[in-house]
């Protein structure tokens, strides 16, 4: 599941409440070279506005075509807007090529025309509750269920069923609202995080929503950063990075942070200062070994970086580097239960 598509069936959602028809397109499997992997989503509006994508924009056109078309009962295909059919692109490298598909690749898809929102609005509350929600769309008959999904549940086809996770946006959380703070924020932003910052020195608050592009989108948590840990009950779709400098404001944080199920955790400072940093909270306080070798320290990806915004770029690029390792461990484990014909 990628955040985007939640982005997708928000504005889905938001299009329908306005009036307007809806089609929502997914990818079941995909063959050579693809654009887009199973699960991705798309949403087609009547106008022919779309959200999302299923691969570099050839078969985009043609799906924008097909639905107007659909939707004005001129396309011999309209049953696909009433009812979950499939569509295959790419069965000959004569098509391929025809929608900009690399090196022969094949898309299959199905789409779906979204009659009942009731499903979209629970989702949409569920996953930003963070929980991990799995979508079942039966193709016979076009309903949909919404069940508990479990860590590392992946898409799964079997011709007849269509199974799809939806989890909670990646979020990150920073410890701290200075200058390189700021600069991370506005970087996760742009990758579809949901930031947040936790700063008890309102001075350096004070400073976090004014002057910066994107800031409005960032909420500041108040209090002291290890009861703000503690109270958020850091998932598996959470990054903690400490940015402060002060012992007393991220050492506890990292203390909530490394005990949590946090993804990342990672804190700034010199290797000089990180291997006091791990002394200290082995002497005074109950981490294993195993807990402190979680720690990323000092935080980032070695790029030689010296402006904050160099610096916020190594951080967020280990964020992602660390990201995409779990979704993937995650994914591997569950590859045998996800049935593609």
């Amino acid at each position: 599941m990628e955040s985007l598509d939640l982005r997708v069936l928000a504005d889905a959602l938001a299009w329908r409440t306005a009036g307007h028809a809806v089609t929502l397109v997914t990818v079941v499997q995909t063959w050579g070279s693809a654009p887009r992997p199973p699960g991705a989503l798309l949403a087609v509006r009547d106008d022919g506005v779309v959200s999302g994508s299923v691969s570099g924009g050839c078969v985009e056109d043609d799906l924008i075509a097909r639905t107007k078309a659909g939707f004005k009962a001129t396309d011999r295909d309209t049953s696909a807007l009433r009812k979950p059919a499939m569509i295959v692109y790419g069965v000959s490298q004569e098509e391929a090529a025809r929608f900009g598909l690399p090196c022969g690749g094949t898309l299959r898809l199905v789409q779906e025309p979204l009659l009942d929102t009731a499903w979209v609005t629970q989702l949409l509350a569920r996953t930003a509750d963070h929980q991990l929600v799995a979508r079942t769309l039966t193709l016979a008959s076009g309903a949909v269920q919404l069940s508990s999904a479990v860590r590392g549940q992946t898409m799964a086809f079997d011709g007849a069923t269509l199974s799809t996770v939806f989890g909670p946006k990646w979020r990150l959380l920073l410890i701290g609202a200075g200058q390189l703070s700021q600069a991370v924020a506005q970087i996760a932003l742009m990758l579809d995080f949901e930031v947040l910052v936790c700063d008890p020195r309102e001075e350096y608050a004070a400073t976090l929503m004014a002057g910066l592009p994107g800031m409005a989108d960032i909420r500041r948590v108040e209090g002291m950063p290890d009861d703000v840990v503690r109270e958020m009950a850091p998932d598996a779709h959470t990054a903690i990075v400490a940015l402060t400098h002060d012992p007393k404001l991220d050492d506890m944080a990292l203390l909530e942070a490394l005990k949590s199920h946090a993804f990342y955790v990672g804190a700034l400072g010199s290797r000089r200062n990180q291997d006091a940093r791990k002394r200290r909270l082995a002497e005074h306080f109950d981490l294993s070994h195993e807990e402190l070798e979680r720690l990323h320290g000092p935080v980032g990806l070695a790029l030689g970086a010296k402006t904050p915004a160099e610096i916020a770029v190594s951080i967020v690029a280990e964020i992602v580097q660390v990201k995409n390792a779990v979704a993937g461990a995650a994914a591997a484990l569950t590859t045998a239960g996800c049935v593609l014909t």
